[in-house]
């Protein structure tokens, strides 16, 4: 059958979507009492489940584990949300279900962290789970260790302890046509375009010095040479070389403002 994936034993090109509305209309049921609805809420959201494990089919884990977890974020989110949120139910299960399986990546990691850290992580992600849900916003850092009675450096230093490694091919956004992934948001600074541009211009720049030029600048800016220690090296009067500096650095930046 076309687009069959076999996930735990489940076909998942027969996976029913629900609508937002039928989501709602459920929601209403179960937090009425009627358990049923829970189960027609998981069952009719299990694509936003698999929609979510395809980020993390590079990570070397059995897709059915994470499928598996996937689905005890889905039913958690199930069971917290709140009507009055004003959000999607499946805007609310997503960083949900991401949080359920990065915390069963963090797990089975195979870097040992010590059981301190571990502790505190935990602790503090248990936290801000909770604040966030009371304050409907993410909490701050200070929040956090405000309510762990730790510094904030500690509580920083456990989370970032835990922390999976992320590849930079990982996608962060896709439209349907084009993806952006991680390595795309990451810049580096000292190796862009513009940065390469401005250094062989001023190498173009400088080759147009004369001789004596280019030896003024080369004691004053390489060698951090005084214009004393400059004219008396060269033989020359400390206002020649003031002038000879000051006319090669002009010459420069004309030369490349009009490149």
């Amino acid at each position: 059958m076309k687009n069959k994936v076999e996930i735990c034993g489940v076909n998942t090109s027969q996976l029913k979507v629900l609508k937002n509305e039928e989501n709602v209309a459920l929601l209403k049921r179960y937090q009425a009492g009627d358990e049923s609805a829970k189960d027609e809420l998981v069952r009719g959201n299990l694509r936003l489940v698999l929609s979510v494990v395809q980020r993390f089919a590079n990570r070397g884990e059995m897709m059915d584990d994470l499928f598996q977890v996937g689905c005890i974020g889905l039913i958690k989110s199930i069971q917290n949300f709140d009507l009055s949120f004003d959000v999607r139910l499946s805007t609310y299960c997503v960083p949900m279900i991401i949080g359920e399986i990065r915390r069963y990546l963090r797990d089975n990691n195979s870097i040992r962290v010590s059981r301190s850290l571990r502790d505190i992580a935990y602790r503090a992600l248990q936290v801000r789970e909770s604040l966030q849900n009371d304050w409907q916003r993410e909490p701050t850092m200070e929040e956090i260790a405000k309510v762990l009675d730790l510094p904030r450096e500690e509580v920083v230093f456990a989370l970032d302890a835990i922390s999976e490694p992320v590849s930079l091919y990982e996608p962060v956004y896709s439209d349907g046509v084009d993806t952006v992934c991680v390595m795309d948001q990451v810049s580096d600074q000292d190796n862009t375009d513009d940065s390469w541009t401005e250094k062989i211009a001023l190498k173009e720049a400088i080759a147009q010095l004369g001789d004596r030029e280019k030896f003024i600048l080369g004691l004053r800016f390489f060698e951090g040479k005084t214009q004393s220690e400059v004219a008396k090296e060269i033989g020359i009067s400390q206002a020649q070389v003031s002038r000879l500096e000051k006319g090669a650095i002009n010459r420069i930046r004309k030369t490349i403002s009009s490149t």
